[in-house]
Order: structure tokens, then sequence, then C-alpha cells
């Protein structure tokens, strides 16, 4: 791991930003470059996963059916572009697109964040209750007893979800 301190945070400008560069191995993916950046001024951070071999574009899709498929491990690239279509939910890529490794649990728990954000942080009655909704249903798959859709779709191939029930389908390269 590589280690870079007190660089000049394009943000705040303070030197005090963390560069963070690591190798990983990951099962099923292979060799994958992580990037990271953190402020201790201002708490900016970025983070980035790439494949350290060149990858196709690719659209991968994963039905969660039980409680089992919650641990099944996804990477996301910042130009991966993640959709619940069961929930409405559609995460785009851009510039301030985060790259991470997790689990389908953990992209659940990212966006069950956001919709507790809408509803503590609306006043508008319908609001409140389209995410109260949104949280019910989201219990419901966390317990098992409702299923969920997660595609990802990624232009440089940097995304993946480990698992055989994933179905992969290759994507045409932009010109």
């Amino acid at each position: 791991m590589e280690r870079i301190e007190k660089q000049q945070c394009p943000f705040c400008n303070e030197k005090t930003l963390t560069l963070i560069e690591d190798e990983l191995e990951i099962p099923y993916f292979g060799k994958a470059a992580v990037f990271s950046m953190f402020c201790s001024s201002c708490g900016a951070k970025q983070s980035d996963v790439e494949s350290i071999a060149p990858k196709e574009p690719a659209k991968y899709e994963f039905t969660i059916e039980n409680k089992k498929d919650l641990e099944v491990r996804v990477v996301r690239s910042s130009e991966g572009k993640i959709s619940l279509p069961g929930l409405r939910v559609t995460v785009e890529p851009g510039n301030s697109a985060e790259g991470f490794i997790s689990n389908t649990e953990g992209i659940i728990q990212r966006v069950k964040k956001i919709i507790e954000g809408q509803r503590d942080g609306s006043d508008d009655p319908a609001v409140k209750k389209k995410a109260k909704n949104l949280l019910k249903k989201i219990w419901k798959i966390e317990c098992g007893d409702e299923k969920l859709k997660i595609v990802i779709e990624d232009p440089t191939g940097n995304s993946a979800i480990i698992s055989d029930k994933a179905i992969v389908t290759k994507l045409k390269k932009k010109k």
C-alpha cells in the first residue's frame, strides 16, 4: 500500500489530504487497484476501484431473493451506474461518484440512508409517506420476504456482481 500524506486538498487548500493506493486480489474479479483520498480538515473524500487487467464494458443483473443473497460481493467503479428498479432508484456515475467494494446489503444500506434523509428532512407529507413506504419495502427485502433486482452497467468494465446467479451482458464500447 502506498500512502502519501500532507498533500494540498483541492477543496479547502489545506495540506491535510491523504492519498492511498492499494492493490487487492478480489476472488472471481482479479487484481484491482483501489484509490482513495481523505482530507482531515474539510472531510472531503473520494475513492475508486479499477481492474488492473483490461475489461470489456458490461452489465450485471442480480436478484436478491433471500437473506443469503445480501452477502453477494459487489465491486462498483466510479463509472458504474447502479439501478434498483423495484425501488425506482438509480445511482448515476459522475464526478462525485465513488467506487467501492461492498456487498448487496451495503448497496441497500446506502440507499436506505438517503431515503431516511428524505423522510426526516422533508415537511411534505407526500414525500414522507413515499419514503416510509420505500423503507418498509427495504425492511422486507432485508428480512428475505421480498425480492429486489440490482443492475450495474459499467462502460469501463471495472464493476461486477460476483455470483453464479448474476446475469452478465457485454455492452458495446462507446466510440
